[in-house]
């Protein structure tokens, strides 16, 4: 194969390579955000497992 026929073939075969599978955008369902129950403060239960930790049973 000449150069150029073989550029040619490497420039093919990527392109079809790359367009395999269209890119689709990711669905996130709206009633999502409202289901979700509200931020709870973590600091008493991050105390309560660092005392965990340190004690051995």
């Amino acid at each position: 194969m000449k150069d150029k026929q073989l550029e040619a073939l490497i420039r093919k075969a990527t392109g079809k390579a790359s367009s395999d599978k269209p890119q689709r955008t990711r669905f996130v369902d709206p009633t999502l955000q409202a289901t979700r129950p509200a931020e709870t403060d973590q600091t008493d239960s991050e105390k309560l497992f660092k005392e965990m930790k340190k004690r051995e049973f």
